[in-house]
């Protein structure tokens, strides 16, 4: 239980009011606020919504347009927002001791 009390106050340590923070393990960020959530939520809607313009009739031409496309773009404006509203990015592994555990 412990492990998930430092894990909360990791997540809830954001004074600079970040709406991405960096993962646990590995490279990336993590939604922490509800602004990055709701990124997160409408980044994989448009997803799924782009993913149903695809199905077993469809040209190569109709899906590069109707999907990989639209997916390129969604993802790099995705990374786009979380970079200019998360932590910088590093590798981290585990939770960092700064927080006066």
């Amino acid at each position: 239980m412990k492990y998930f009390q430092k894990l909360k106050k990791y997540y809830q340590h954001n004074p600079e009011g970040y709406w991405f923070k960096r993962k646990l393990y590995g490279w990336g960020w993590t939604p922490v606020t509800w602004q990055g959530w709701m990124v997160t939520v409408a980044y994989v809607g448009l997803v799924l919504f782009f993913t149903l313009t695809v199905d077993t009739s469809s040209s190569i031409k109709e899906i590069v347009l109707t999907f990989l496309l639209p997916l390129t773009f969604l993802t790099i404006i995705f990374f786009r927002i979380a970079y200019r509203k998360g932590e910088k990015p590093r590798w981290q592994w585990g939770i960092p001791d700064t927080l006066g555990n």
